[in-house]
């Protein structure tokens, strides 16, 4: 009968075949292992002792094992530092892990649209932070705070809105930071925006607006997740909220908005309009769904605050670490009126329960710490640089030709919008001058609403423009991305 290695060092299946002896049936079992990379290079063995009481070996059958091992050169044995996997270079079989090519194919660069695909060597595409910018020993430090200061219910099955200490922190800090009312006890965490509107899209069901053009992932998930999607023209004022009471929008109680910088067009909801979009919530006791996705970045003056504080009971605020630490933290967070906290909670649970509790407790000591709050002043800093740069270098007096196009939006965020001039090059020729050198852009022309009910503009009336993302590149790259860009721009 085999034997398992079962409470060791190292988490490994090991067979011992008694057929061919004790002793020669570990041999085999642990060459067998090394030789398929199961055992690694450098792993360090357990001792004769611990694997021959693991195993029911004697210890001098472990100890004769480990002996022909070591002189066929499986393993090393350097005295005081214990038993060691050597490197035998290429084994045969397929290795477990992932090489380290494989590891950076698989990675998620930065992209709204599609953001598994890889981008091309300069990427300028929005919906990502500088990634490089992430901080590793502040985050490093707060997690080991938090580990250490975990209850033992942080290991097992929770609240579905997640960890009362995050919602604590949020609460404390979107009230501080942002101007958002509400309590701990009406946050539910989420592991982003996405779920966040696919869980709302459950539970209003209906008919809900969204603002045109937006990310057309989240006019799918909102469809996909069982409502109808009514496209809402933006213009510079933002959304145009005095269209809700015309025939069009018959039906529609929801609207999602990005009333602090629309995404892509750049412009911030008009205080008139922010008034209006709040009477039409509570005239007909309908819903607002505000995506906050990069509030706290404004750069020409003090961000504004959240349309929630002005209705937190018609109002469901969603936010996101997504723009501030990084989109693989899979952290978010909804501030809902109080008749929402029970549905969505049900909802929530129905999805997957929970969302990982560690993750949780780091980002609520990050943000008691107020190593969040220096996080933000210090991407605020740097991606203003970065956009006043590029202003700068788009600017007639850079010395480009300056025909064809301007920069839209207002100072904040981490994109900005180019639109083209109907004289100037097509929004098809710019991307594929990028492409030709090597540079990732959005066109503005993906993210319309494609609906065949949409009557509001025709694909001929519409504006074309490129979405620059100033925050994906790195500091190295983006000054070579900003040359990329003008050389794009530019006529021949």
């Amino acid at each position: 009968m085999a034997e398992y290695w079962s409470t060791l060092d190292v988490d490994l299946h090991l067979a011992v075949d008694p057929a061919s002896g004790r002793r020669v049936g570990l041999e085999q079992a642990l060459r067998e292992a090394i030789r398929d990379g199961r055992l690694a290079a450098g792993t360090r063995l357990p001792s004769t002792r611990t694997l021959a009481a693991e195993l029911g070996l004697a210890r001098g059958t472990v100890s004769a094992a480990y002996d022909q091992l070591v002189a066929e050169g499986h393993l090393v044995a350097v005295r005081g530092s214990g038993t060691h996997v050597a490197d035998l270079g290429s084994r045969v079989g397929a290795p477990l892990r992932p090489s380290a090519a494989g590891a950076a194919s698989a990675a998620e660069p930065a992209g709204s649209e599609r953001p598994w695909t890889q981008p091309l060597g300069l990427n300028l595409r929005p919906g990502s932070p500088d990634l490089s910018f992430f901080p590793r020993a502040a985050w490093l430090r707060a997690a080991r705070r938090a580990l250490n200061a975990a209850p033992n219910n942080a290991f097992g099955y929770g609240d579905p809105r997640g960890r009362i200490e995050l919602r604590q922190a949020l609460a404390e800090y979107l009230g501080r930071a942002r101007g958002v009312r509400t309590d701990p006890e009406r946050i539910v965490i989420v592991s982003g925006a996405v779920q966040g509107l696919a869980l709302l899209a459950q539970v209003l069901g209906g008919a809900v607006a969204m603002e045109n053009p937006y990310i057309p992932l989240f006019h799918e998930v909102v469809r996909t997740h069982g409502a109808e999607v009514v496209p809402l023209p933006v213009d510079e004022d933002g959304a145009r909220v005095d269209l809700l009471s015309r025939r069009a929008f018959d039906g529609v109680d929801t609207v999602v908005v990005t009333p602090s910088h629309q995404y892509p067009i750049g412009s911030t909801l008009h205080p008139a309009r922010r008034q209006a979009l709040v009477e039409w919530a509570r005239e007909g006791r309908r819903l607002v769904v505000e995506d906050d996705y990069d509030g706290e970045f404004r750069y020409d003056r003090q961000p504004v605050g959240a349309l929630q504080g002005m209705a937190p009971d018609r109002t469901v605020y969603l936010g996101t670490a997504s723009k501030t630490l990084g989109p693989g933290i899979r952290l978010a967070w909804m501030a809902l009126p109080e008749h929402l906290v029970g549905p969505l909670t049900e909802a929530k649970r129905h999805a997957d329960h929970q969302t990982e509790s560690l993750g949780q407790l780091t980002l609520a000591e990050f943000i008691a710490s107020h190593d969040y709050d220096r996080q933000v002043r210090a991407a605020r800093l740097r991606y203003r640089r970065r956009r006043d740069l590029l202003a700068e270098r788009l600017h007639p007096r850079a010395g480009r030709p300056a025909a064809g196009f301007a920069l839209g939006g207002i100072a904040a965020g981490l994109h900005a919008l180019v639109r083209l001039e109907p004289a100037g090059m097509t929004e098809a020729e710019v991307l594929r001058r990028a492409a030709e050198s090597d540079l990732d852009l959005e066109g503005l022309g993906d993210l319309w609403h494609t609906s065949p009910t949409n009557t509001h503009a025709s694909s001929a009336a519409r504006p074309q423009g490129i979405v620059v993302g100033f925050g994906s590149p790195t500091e190295a790259a983006y000054p070579r991305a900003l040359d990329a860009l003008v050389r794009t721009l530019s006529w021949r």
